[in-house]
């Protein structure tokens, strides 16, 4: 029997969780004119002019305006559509467990990995401990959405990796507490610091000795430094490069930087990327190790051997990597994934596209696309 693991979808937060999910005693660290800087009639998608006269749009993805274009399935596909959405027809699935449980029954999902919408917001946080406050709201209430449906729910939890002692006690709580399998950190920089660091020695080492695999999910709010936002103002362009930019520099760094090599059971989801850079990637890592190996910390192997050992790579169904997955090799690395319900993805039935995508390649193959390699990553039984 094949088993189908959503490797990456999401839930989006309820107005209300800061109140009813956060510790009374964190409640003075948000500060309260939060979202009173923010006009809730102005729309949050703006035209600019550049110097050669062609027109560019942003959009205010901290406007709380945005988030339900950006949370719906082609939310923004059509600019009055995505301008007349509001907080109602947000899909009820996006935070109600038991339609989520429903939805998945009709399109034949055993199990979905869920993470964050307004968490990935976290890591921008520069105070450790409004951070850590935030996320143990979330997982809180992640805890009782999760609660009804134990073995086919789980809470991606976000950690505060701003307050490294922080981060590892909330993911020691998650795991031990919770019933948590992964946790989830941003791929960009936190304080200047990339994920190769020496100061998250403690987080790594945790991880693993907890068996906790460690999600890597980036965002395209430009909250954090993203390589090439300095360059490019426009929402389309930031689309395109911030997720599988940030996540190629984040995998060489926990490679090249030697975490990998230093923690060797230690597991690491990378999501939302697309798979179509990872061959090549890769390849470029192995070529410059054998140059240049000297340059880094000491390696025993191969940086494409790193990632075949501990590294999962998250893709959707119509993903040009599921087409070469055989000749190259990735039939470990790969799971299906659907972001479902943001506004990139084919909605709740993407699996049935999986499923031709996959046409004619091996039983066994697509068994480990669907499901098995998702287990693995995210240690489920």
């Amino acid at each position: 029997m094949t088993i189908t693991i959503d490797s990456d979808a999401h839930v989006v937060e309820p107005v209300a969780l800061w109140q009813e999910y956060a510790d009374p005693a964190d409640h003075e660290l948000i500060p309260k004119d939060a979202l009173g800087k923010v006009n809730p009639d102005q729309w949050p998608e703006q035209v600019f002019t550049d110097a050669g006269g062609r027109d560019w749009v942003q959009i205010n993805t901290s406007n709380p305006k945005s988030i339900v274009g950006l949370c719906t399935p082609g939310g923004l596909t059509e600019a009055e559509r995505a301008r007349s959405l509001t907080w109602d027809d947000m899909r009820p699935a996006s935070y109600d467990p038991h339609v989520r449980i429903k939805e998945m029954d009709a399109v034949g999902v055993d199990v979905t990995m869920l993470y964050p919408t307004l968490g990935l917001f976290f890591g921008s946080l520069s105070d450790p401990q409004l951070a850590a406050a935030a996320c143990r709201g979330y997982n809180n209430w992640m805890a009782d959405f999760c609660q009804p449906y134990p073995d086919r729910l789980y809470n991606v939890a976000p950690v505060p990796l701003q307050g490294v002692d922080e981060a590892v006690k909330e993911m020691r709580r998650v795991v031990t507490e919770l019933g948590v399998k992964a946790v989830m950190i941003r791929p960009n920089p936190y304080k200047d610091r990339r994920l190769s660091d020496p100061a998250y020695g403690p987080f790594w080492a945790e991880a693993q000795e907890l068996d906790c695999t460690v999600g890597l999910h980036s965002s395209v709010t430009g909250d954090m430094p993203t390589v090439g936002f300095e360059r490019y103002p426009d929402f389309f362009r930031r689309m395109v490069i911030a997720h599988p930019f940030e996540q190629q520099m984040a995998c060489m760094d926990l490679i090249c930087g030697g975490v990998l090599e230093q923690y060797p059971r230690l597991r690491i989801a990378i999501v939302e990327t697309g798979g179509g850079w990872l061959p090549y990637w890769l390849a470029r890592l192995d070529d410059f190790h054998g140059i240049l190996g000297r340059m880094l910390p000491p390696l025993s192997l191969k940086p494409s051997e790193y990632f075949q050992r501990q590294c999962f790579l998250a893709c959707e169904s119509d993903d040009v990597a599921f087409k070469m997955i055989e000749a190259l090799g990735m039939e470990d690395v790969l799971m299906w994934a659907s972001d479902y319900p943001h506004f990139d993805c084919e909605g709740p039935d993407s699996a049935k596209e999986l499923r031709e995508s996959l046409e004619g390649l091996p039983e066994s193959v697509q068994r480990k696309v669907f499901g098995e390699n998702a287990a693995r990553c995210y240690g489920l039984e």
